[in-house]
């Protein structure tokens, strides 16, 4: 019957409606189609693949308990996108070394430089970059860039003060500069092997 599934490759709303007929298969299938991608999304949230994976489990779980409330008005990768992003931020709030760190004292930074360097970065480096910054700014980070949320429902999402989002959104973009102008630096590139 996985073969079947495979083959056929279902329509999204013919998934759906096995899935919540409870078939195994059609629920694999769907975990198949959005497992890869979504442990990406859970990874830039957390800061090992132990703690992505332990997120996306959960995820998961809750996509198969409210897939009855998905509305077919938008994507269903979209849909599950928002659960993943909403259990990374629970997660977080909810494991202690992760709390501890969303709340980033005033901390003083590097100047950010206006020239723009020329940074030769694939996209998992820079991911790497990202998953470098403390967990708040972090965290802020993707939200707005990456997710696409504005600041007022990050604010919102993580019961913070508009202006302390703004203020780590900011921040986490200045540490950001900083380490894209380390990565390129000619030093780095001798070490990464680019030059």
């Amino acid at each position: 019957m996985v073969k079947a599934y495979k083959q056929l490759h279902m329509a999204p709303r013919e998934l759906i409606k096995d899935c919540l007929k409870h078939k195994k298969e059609a629920q694999r299938e769907l975990y198949n189609l959005y497992a890869a991608p979504m442990l990406g999304v859970c990874y830039r949230y957390t800061k090992s693949l132990e703690d992505a994976e332990d997120v996306l489990q959960e995820g998961f779980i809750k996509v198969f308990a409210k897939l009855d409330q998905f509305k077919h008005d938008g994507e269903l990768g979209a849909w599950i996108r928002r659960i993943m992003v909403t259990t990374a931020i629970n997660y977080l709030q909810k494991h202690s070394r992760y709390k501890k760190q969303m709340q980033v004292d005033d901390m003083k930074l590097h100047p950010v430089s206006v020239e723009n360097p020329e940074i030769n970065l694939d996209t998992k480096d820079l991911i790497e970059l990202i998953v470098q910054l403390p967990t708040g700014y972090q965290t802020i980070f993707n939200l707005v860039a990456i997710e696409g949320y504005d600041q007022v429902e990050v604010s919102k999402m993580l019961g913070m003060n508009i202006n302390t989002v703004r203020s780590q959104y900011s921040r986490a973009r200045a540490m950001l500069v900083v380490k894209l102008e380390q990565y390129s630096s000619p030093k780095m590139q001798v070490q990464r092997g680019t030059i």
